[in-house]
């Protein structure tokens, strides 16, 4: 098997592909990346003869099309504003394929995918992906499911790449019309910084505020548990405070609509100017705490009880005392472990389904995933409590 890994020198999707050398089956990775200079040394700190490097242009779709061919999979970690050539990309050279965002450019290509006999699985990483799996390992156990709400926290500096500075300016620009909440059978737009909550994730990060975010487990749960009766989810999100406290006031004094002003006779977008200074200063590269902390609450009924099933995880300290997993690393190997490991499961053959699919279309029984995240030391612990009727015995 070969599995073509795009953007392959970013600092998340390299860490997938260090995954991939460790544990997959892989008989040829191979680094695409515009930048050859860092993909190089990506091949070197890999220092496996199955790696090589492969210099890729993905707007150059016709070119990028010849270099895919052959491949198994390719392994996409390309920003969200490439995904949609991307997965043309993927689609013509007859590949499977798997991104880390899942933000809909993905599903005008579904026929193209199915009629190759081939799998698309857009947004599988820590979340969206490990989030719908916690969320249908609670609601398989369920009769009926009245509520799901999906929260995390993202610790990592604002904007330690340019595609993390654009994911942060993307979830709270006050012009997005995906930011959605399920309610009562519809999909209801919510502004920026909506229904605020409190959620408690484990240590060492304690309770933090969240509000609404745009993502796909807001659209994949809603029809995923259309039949167990759903009426409402949420998903939430947070980034260090100081993080939120800056976002917060760039959406406050109008910033994030990024309105083009001029300076010395150019025209350029206010918010671009400031997510340069972020990318190009310390501010913008350090924080306190690192890692990441996914926290699922999913009620329902059982055997005529209501119960509330609440899932978090956790995974190695950031603080130097497990190599490989130091700082910023905490972040990023949290979200390419579990998008190395769907790409290995959809290589090997256990994804039946063709065309563009979900993370619950994908994995209908959540335990493969959690099981190969063991083998790395991440963990998902479930807690379960009865909200009336009949205790029910908590299950971990």
């Amino acid at each position: 098997m070969k599995v073509f890994c795009l953007g392959g020198a970013g600092k998340i999707c390299r860490e997938a592909i260090l995954d991939l050398v460790q544990y997959s089956k892989f008989e040829k990775i191979t680094v695409a990346d515009f930048n050859e200079q860092e993909g190089q040394v990506v091949v070197k700190w890999l220092n496996d003869p199955r790696v090589d490097f492969m210099q890729v242009d993905v707007t150059n779709v016709e070119e990028t099309v010849a270099k895919m061919n052959g491949y198994d999979i390719v392994l996409d970690g390309t920003t969200i504003k490439l995904n949609g050539l991307s997965s043309e990309c993927i689609a013509k050279a007859g590949c499977h394929g798997i991104n880390l965002n899942g933000f809909g450019e993905e599903a005008k290509w579904n026929d193209l995918f199915g009629k190759n006999g081939k799998t698309l699985l857009p947004g599988f990483g820590m979340t969206p992906g490990l989030t719908q799996m916690m969320a249908m390992h609670a609601a398989c156990q369920m009769d009926a499911v009245e509520s799901v709400r999906v929260s995390h926290g993202s610790f990592r500096p604002i904007a330690f790449s340019a595609s993390i500075a654009e994911t942060t300016a993307y979830e709270y620009d006050p012009n997005l019309l995906t930011r959605v909440v399920y309610e009562d059978g519809e999909m209801k737009q919510v502004p920026p910084f909506a229904r605020p909550r409190n959620i408690q994730l484990p240590e060492p990060y304690g309770e933090t505020l969240q509000y609404i975010i745009p993502h796909a487990e807001t659209i994949t749960l809603s029809k995923a548990l259309k039949e167990k009766g759903i009426k409402l989810i949420e998903t939430r999100g947070t980034w260090p405070e100081k993080n939120m406290n800056l976002v917060k006031s760039l959406f406050d004094y109008g910033i994030l609509r990024n309105t083009p002003i001029t300076v010395n006779g150019k025209e350029v977008g206010i918010m671009d100017c400031i997510s340069q200074y972020l990318l190009q200063s310390e501010e913008g590269q350090m924080t306190e705490l690192y890692g990441y902390a996914l926290h699922v609450e999913v009620e329902g009924t059982k055997q005529g009880g209501q119960i509330r099933h609440t899932l978090y995880h956790t995974h190695p300290a950031s603080d130097g005392s497990v190599p490989g997993w130091e700082k910023l690393r905490a972040y990023t190997r949290n979200v390419a472990i579990p998008f190395a490991i769907a790409a290995s499961l959809i290589a090997e053959g256990h994804v039946e389904k063709k065309g563009v699919i979900t993370p619950e279309e994908a994995f209908s029984d959540p335990s493969i995933i959690f099981e190969e995240l063991k083998r790395r030391g991440i963990f998902v612990h479930e807690e379960i409590e009865a909200i009336e009727g009949e205790a029910v015995l908590p299950h971990i």
